[in-house]
């Protein structure tokens, strides 16, 4: 499993046209962001306020890595698709290791691409917020942040998994990947926020998880200028712009706790890991 690991972490970014689509995503978001959408979201009431775009540009890089460990993942998987459609993937079968650990070995090589580069992207998420005017995470945010991307990209990697063990060519994986890539931006409420949406799109939205891996990616990279954004406002102000925004997830009328996105995610990721090993293994004994 491991020797599979290495073999197609070094063919992905070995690969720079399938490094560059799996950030296409990325660079769409930040391009719009960037071009037309930077100053739609902000609130009138908030307009003026010197830190505004220290928030909204944390708000915005918050949203990318939840959406990076989505699109590099199911780049990733092109290798396993590629892999297939040439009958290399026979070769492995035909040895001793057991097909789930062949299918682990995918998984794994494609979680540790996720967490490669949702770390880079953290990393320039970092230098734009600063470039911009804004200031560093701290320590213990910046510890969460890597937390939360090890969470976040675990859970997106078993359920891109389980999407794409169902192709068998090239143009089905192209087609998926391109249909994710385009809708990923709302899932995860950053080319609209979800204030904006309808009440049963919001509800598809806090069912989908990675929309729980932005939420908590915005909660720890908003909070420091949110503080000087909101000082003195009332609760009420604050809460309604957490809704809106999609840093805090309301159920029932009722706050949803960071520790309940956590869970779902968690959870996810365990029932879609199982899912896709099972998936892969039986697909290979037909």
């Amino acid at each position: 499993m491991n020797v599979l690991i290495r073999r197609n972490v070094k063919l992905y970014f070995r690969d720079r046209s399938a490094v560059f689509f799996s950030l296409l995503a990325v660079i769409i978001i930040i391009g719009l962001y960037a071009l037309f959408l930077g100053g739609v979201w902000i609130p009138s009431s908030l307009k003026g306020i010197p830190s505004v775009d220290y928030l909204m540009n944390s708000w915005l890089m918050a949203g990318l890595l939840s959406v990076v460990s989505v699109t590099t993942t199911m780049g990733a998987f092109g290798i396993m698709i590629d892999d297939k459609t040439r009958r290399i993937d026979r070769d492995f079968f035909a040895s001793p290791v057991k097909r789930s650990g062949i299918a682990a070995g995918y998984i794994g090589s494609s979680f540790l691409i996720g967490v490669i580069m949702s770390l880079i992207t953290a990393v320039l998420a970092e230098l734009y917020i600063t470039s911009k005017g804004g200031g560093w995470l701290p320590a213990v945010s910046l510890l969460r942040v890597f937390g939360l991307i090890l969470l976040a990209t675990l859970t997106n990697t078993s359920m891109v998994c389980f999407l794409v063990s169902f192709f068998n060519s090239q143009n089905s994986f192209g087609t998926a990947s391109t249909v994710i890539g385009t809708l990923i931006g709302f899932l995860t409420g950053i080319y609209l926020p979800i204030g904006e949406l309808p009440a049963s799109v919001q509800t598809v939205i806090k069912l989908f998880p990675p929309s729980h891996a932005a939420l908590l990616f915005r909660q720890v990279m908003v909070e420091a200028p949110m503080k000087t954004a909101f000082a003195g406002a009332p609760y009420d102000m604050v809460r309604e712009f957490k809704e809106y925004m999609g840093i805090e997830f309301s159920v029932g009328g009722q706050e949803l706790a960071p520790w309940v996105s956590a869970v779902v995610l968690l959870v996810s990721a365990v029932v879609f890991y199982g899912l896709s090993v099972l998936n892969l293994s039986r697909k290979k004994k037909d």
